[in-house]
This record gives structure tokens, C-alpha cells and sequence, in this order.
């Protein structure tokens, strides 16, 4: 039977995460009150993230950015931030 939570970033009940996506506190917390469509949301932000900024995932304030910008994308209900000039890549024409 699937789990369901009510989504800190979706503010709805909606189908949960299986297991916790991330390691340690911050990943239980994630497992509690994030759903998987809003996890899935994150994905997507933070593959854009890495892209963008052209983040090394080996350096530590790459990690700590990553980690300050999911911290306020699911439970902040903000949006993360985005690069300067950023435009998403269904608006380009």
C-alpha cells in the first residue's frame, strides 16, 4: 500500500517518498514531509543548479550551496534561485 503525507512544498496530501532520498537529518526530514511528485520538482531545479552554475559536486561549497537551496526550494515554498538570465527551456523560441 502506498504511503501518503501531506507535502510541506505542495501544501496536499500526496503519494510519499519509499525511503529517505538523502542521507542523515536532513533526508528524514525530506522522507516526512516531502512527496515524491515535490522531490521529483527538486530533481529538476537542482539538475539545473549544477548545469548552470556548473557546480563540481567534489567541491564543499558546492554541496553547501546545493544543500541551502533544497533546504529553502521544498520547505521554504520559494523558489530557488536561478541564474541571471536563466530563461526555462519551453519559453525559448
Amino acid at each position: 500500500m502506498e504511503r501518503s503525507i501531506f507535502c510541506a512544498k505542495l501544501q496536499r496530501l500526496a503519494p510519499a517518498l519509499a525511503k529517505p532520498p538523502y542521507p542523515g537529518p536532513l533526508g528524514q526530514k525530506v522522507f516526512e514531509q516531502i512527496s515524491a511528485e515535490a522531490w521529483a520538482l527538486w530533481l529538476k531545479q537542482q539538475t539545473m543548479l549544477i548545469n548552470e552554475y556548473r557546480l563540481n559536486l567534489l567541491e564543499p561549497t558546492a554541496r553547501d550551496f546545493l544543500n541551502a537551496e533544497m533546504a529553502k526550494f521544498l520547505f521554504n515554498n520559494d523558489e530557488s534561485s536561478k541564474p541571471a538570465g536563466f530563461v526555462e527551456p519551453d519559453k525559448i523560441s
